[in-house]
């Protein structure tokens, strides 16, 4: 659990649903503190949050299929407001004791929501047909108790229902953008029917988080892994502030960063902000510990596993060096399966997260483990770090070797590296870096025939990917200018021997991941 001194948080079952990050999130950008837990999550872990409502996902369950998720306990006995969504809502009708059905016929996408004129709750400040976007094939047949329906659809005869103080449930989903009037929807849940009054801000954030720190650490030494990055950079400012001269950031020159890297966080870090930053060339170590990878997770997970090799050494050069501090955020904890997300698929393990070895000899500080991209930079913002690194495009920890398909060799890290620099040159110059959320280059294992002075070549195809997010669990693809991608190609096929053919990406998040590997 993130924060013991929130006092107006959400919490948010998760039944598996693709959409239960959303919820976190459109409950954030009302100003108030949400956080996603497992449907078997325990009372004990929940209350350090000190949840004023409850809010149950969706999913891909039937509530009368064996092994279904089942609504907890502590869910009913708690006392607190609870508002169930599509599979949450069907789970919470059959708890209290009515009937779930499979329906005559699915109901997904568009449909009209027919609002009953007396629901002055969940539904209040909205009346006769709104859209509405539906995913299910089961439906409420009979409503348990004192609930009674406030809306319906023409195919689902209960799609929205209240008691009118404690239950509530919608068949439809309020947190996507195909319903319109969810935000307002939410807002009547989390406001007027929980009393949040929305004051969770960057501000109170930070001195929530540096009260945290200082209580977890007391006076040992902490080591931050500082790659340069928003995420790391934030994380790095917040320990600076709460715990001062216990810190000690250290930069692991890897060998897999982009053009000028090193050079760049150095002069930022050390000699701009004033912190004490110790340099670490290990490129040797990684570059030999991927001789021969070519699995992606493997890659990542070995990656993550020299790391923290490298961190122990630098710890014994300190005294009481107990604790690691890193940039994690939540999209890299959702898309890791981690003993807080069972019920999610795991999509990829994020070196920060899944990635890390067993027998690792620190403790960790993740400050930033609960917060979306975006809150990250309104923080970075609030600690007075400066724009071009509160607004620097992500970087995957595991760099430029998770953006060469097959195996990491110097010689392809050298390739990559001048692709990527060439395309983030581009995209400065056309004056796009800032409205795109990530932009580079990614050096494939296919090597295609080409044609260069009459002569014939056989070299590597090279991919572009630039995507466009709000926290990095969906993206879409960037429609790049024409002559922008013509410049950027040119460039590479004729300043990069060893490329001869350039391909844009255009697929999307899903079904697609951000980065290719």
């Amino acid at each position: 659990m993130m924060n013991a001194a929130q006092h107006d948080a959400i919490v948010v079952v998760d039944f598996g649903s693709q959409y239960t990050h959303l919820i976190a999130r459109r409950i954030r950008e009302l100003r108030v503190y949400s956080e996603i837990v497992p449907a078997t999550a325990s009372w004990e872990t929940v209350q350090l949050i000190n949840p004023r409502g409850i809010i149950l996902s969706g999913g891909p369950a039937s509530v009368y299929d064996v092994g279904a998720p089942e609504i907890a306990d502590w869910i009913i006995d708690s006392g607190i407001p609870v508002l169930g969504i599509c599979y949450g809502m069907q789970a919470l009708v059959h708890k209290l004791g009515g009937e779930v059905v499979a329906g005559d016929q699915r109901e997904y996408g568009h449909a009209d929501l027919s609002i009953a004129a007396d629901d002055d709750g969940l539904l209040s400040g909205l009346s006769g047909s709104i859209p509405v976007w539906m995913s299910h094939g089961d439906k409420v047949e009979r409503l348990p108790g004192n609930l009674r329906t406030v809306g319906h659809t023409n195919n689902t005869s209960c799609a929205a229902f209240t008691d009118g103080e404690r239950w509530f449930g919608l068949q439809f989903h309020p947190e996507v953008q195909h319903t319109p009037d969810g935000m307002s929807i939410l807002a009547n849940f989390v406001k007027k029917i929980c009393g949040c009054p929305g004051n969770w801000t960057p501000g109170n954030f930070v001195t929530d988080t540096v009260k945290r720190i200082q209580e977890q650490v007391g006076s040992d030494r902490v080591i931050c892994a500082l790659s340069g990055g928003v995420d790391s950079s934030v994380a790095a400012m917040l320990l600076h502030r709460a715990i001062g001269s216990q810190l000690t950031c250290i930069f692991v020159n890897n060998g897999l960063l982009r053009h000028g890297e090193a050079e760049q966080v150095q002069e930022t870090f050390h000699r701009n902000l004033g912190l004490d930053l110790r340099y670490v060339d290990a490129e040797d170590r990684f570059v030999n510990r991927l001789a021969g990878v070519t699995d992606p997770e493997v890659k990542r997970k070995t990656i993550g596993e020299e790391f923290i090799r490298v961190f122990e050494d630098a710890a014994g050069e300190l005294d009481d060096a107990n604790w690691l501090a890193q940039g994690t955020l939540y999209p890299d904890v959702i898309e890791s399966e981690t003993p807080e997300n069972r019920t999610s698929a795991r999509i990829k393990t994020h070196h920060n997260v899944g990635g890390l070895p067993e027998d690792m000899n620190f403790e960790l500080v993740e400050p930033l483990r609960y917060l979306f991209k975006d809150e990250v930079r309104s923080v970075g913002l609030e600690l007075g770090l400066p724009e071009d690194i509160v607004y620097r495009q992500p970087f995957p920890g595991p760099g430029l070797a998770i953006r060469i398909i097959g195996e990491v060799t110097r010689e392809r890290l050298d390739l990559l590296r001048d692709c990527d620099r060439i395309v983030l040159e581009e995209i400065r110059q056309a004056g796009m870096y800032r409205d795109i959320w990530q932009s580079f280059a990614v050096l494939t294992d296919n090597r295609t025939v080409g044609v260069m002075g009459d002569y014939r070549t056989y070299g590597y195809a090279c991919a572009i990917r630039a995507v466009n997010s709000d926290d990095a669990m969906t993206a879409d693809w960037v429609r790049l200018p024409y002559e922008v991608l013509a410049e950027i190609s040119t460039r590479i096929v004729n300043e990069v021997p060893g490329v001869n053919r350039v391909v844009y990406d255009i697929t999307s998040k899903p079904p697609g991941t951000i980065e290719w590997e």
